[in-house]
């Protein structure tokens, strides 16, 4: 395919088997890493996830939302905060409680990576074992979803086809 710069690909992984699609997947990501432009049109929005930096939803033919997928999962991340044993009483302030055997977790929804950071200097201070720190957000499929299903293209409170195109230029 000679040695391109800009690449357009429509759905290049559908009807390939796991082993097709991890082998294209390697293509597409190589070539990014050259700096090579990507533009891929797809509805296996795992794959698009796995590929590309930058991403356009569409709806009706007009694009509703772009960005990184860090931008556009921004306001769906939650925090789980695991730790050995009972929680303090002021960690209700930072969200929802849960016990489980030997260990307890704190649950809040935010983007502010401080507040992990002031969670965890808390927890620290007063020597309770930490296990485990975990970011969670919502699939590109999910946010595909609930754009789809809002039909305005905005995006509102998170819960839980047509086209999406994704550009994996660095």
């Amino acid at each position: 395919v000679n040695d391109p710069q800009l690449v357009i690909l429509d759905e290049p992984t559908d009807g390939v088997d796991p082993v097709g699609r991890h082998e294209i997947r390697d293509v597409l990501i190589a070539m990014r890493n050259q700096g090579r432009t990507v533009f891929l049109n797809s509805h296996l929005l795992g794959e698009v996830e796995r590929v590309c930096d930058r991403v356009a939803i569409m709806l009706k033919g007009k694009v509703v939302r772009q960005g990184s997928l860090a931008e556009l999962t921004q306001e769906s991340c939650r925090w789980r905060v695991t730790v050995r044993g009972a929680l303090p009483a002021w960690s209700a302030e930072f969200g929802a409680a849960m016990i489980e055997r030997d260990r307890s977790f704190i649950e809040f929804k935010s983007d502010d990576e401080s507040l992990v950071q002031h969670l965890i200097d808390r927890l620290r201070a007063e020597s309770i074992a930490i296990i485990g720190v975990t970011e969670t957000r919502e699939s590109l499929e999910d946010l595909f979803i609930r754009l789809v299903r809002d039909g305005d293209g905005r995006a509102h409170a998170v819960g839980a086809g047509p086209s999406l195109r994704a550009g994996g230029s660095q």
